[in-house]
């Protein structure tokens, strides 16, 4: 069998090191594992199957006899440097926002469409986390009913804006519980001009606002799910809108979601029997006893889990359902692995011009 050197980039962030944890419970038979990161991390150490790796710094010169490499340091570090690990023959999974969109990089969600990895040139992309959970519940019911419109609010946990965000929401937390001033400097985002709790609060704005009063997070949404579903990021026979809000939870993200089959046909039995046999689900759904999934519960796992699934009142065909998933395993670190074990399953850790 076939080893292969791997290296994971932004190996010290939150969703490196779960990529490290991920990557040691995977099929993906590792020789040898490389973990970079900027310089300021530079000898710290990190454990991999018992064994301390040193943290090295980020270069070009990193990838050589690099054959698989996991990226999660930041568009602005993947854009500068996966290019230059594919040149040495590298074949790269990024999970930020650098490349999700270019013609000719896939958009993958194992569960979804791997078949999409066949044509990959080096570089494929890990979808939004958000996106990544609605698909992956979306997918069984499009494929057994069809699918006409999604209409997606999203509830997403601090972590999916870094370790930083994160630890501004504990402090934030512990300052009002306090009855002490408030430190707001990264959320909604922290390159904006005007700065918001999130302890005890809600954001209606994750990433910057576009032209037409949408944010940067749900145009994401809106494309990443055309691109992944049909194809074409600017599809319109697939209609899809968002709303994305920021709340105080440390670990997890909520969606509800409206989708129309155009099957007028079709229960909520039917839908339930798809999502219970769907790849990756979890259905965790009976109102009769307050059973539904939340961010708590998804925690450390890798499904996506769905509850609340219903009909919609007044629109045939149409249902809502509950959508959670641990945004930093299944919506990062796990979603990356993943499409890592699916190249190696299909010979594909081999760069094509």
């Amino acid at each position: 069998m076939r080893e292969y050197n791997v290296a994971i980039l932004g190996a010290t962030g939150a969703v490196g090191t779960r990529m490290i944890e991920q990557l040691a419970q995977s099929n993906i038979p590792v020789k040898k594992l490389k973990l970079l990161a900027s310089k300021k991390s530079v000898g710290q150490k990190r454990y991999f199957n018992g064994t301390a790796i040193v943290i090295e710094e980020a270069t070009p010169a990193s990838f050589d006899n690099i054959d698989l490499v996991f990226s999660s340091a930041g568009g602005s570090v993947s854009k500068k440097l996966l290019p230059e690990a594919v040149k040495r023959g590298a074949v790269c999974v990024d999970n930020t926002s650098a490349f999700r969109m270019e013609p000719r990089v896939p958009l993958v969600v194992p569960e979804v469409n791997p078949d999409d990895l066949a044509w990959h040139h080096g570089i494929i992309a890990n979808p939004n986390c958000s996106t990544i959970q609605m698909v992956v519940a979306l997918n069984p019911i499009r494929r057994k009913f069809g699918l006409n419109r999604i209409i997606v609010s999203t509830y997403q946990a601090s972590s999916g804006a870094g370790q930083s965000a994160l630890n501004e929401l504990n402090m934030q937390a512990k300052q009002m519980l306090a009855k002490q001033t408030v430190t707001t400097e990264m959320l909604p985002v922290k390159g904006e001009k005007r700065h918001f709790p999130l302890a005890f609060n809600l954001l209606p704005q994750i990433d910057v606002f576009e032209d037409d009063g949408y944010t940067h997070e749900e145009w994401k949404m809106i494309h990443e799910t055309k691109k992944i579903m049909v194809g074409d990021m600017n599809d319109t026979t697939l209609k899809v809108t968002a709303t994305c809000v920021r709340v105080p939870v440390e670990i997890g993200h909520g969606e509800t979601v409206y989708f129309e089959t155009g099957n007028e046909e079709i229960n909520v039995e039917d839908i339930q029997k798809v999502i219970a046999n769907g790849d990756g689900l979890e259905l965790i759904d009976d109102p009769t006893t307050q059973t539904y999934p939340t961010p708590l519960s998804a925690v450390g796992h890798r499904e996506t889990f769905v509850g609340r699934v219903r009909a919609d009142q007044e629109e045939k065909g149409a249902f809502h359902m509950w959508v959670v998933a641990d945004n930093l395993l299944k919506g990062a670190a796990w979603n990356a692995i993943q499409i890592g074990e699916c190249l190696v399953a299909r010979d594909l850790v081999r760069v094509v011009k």
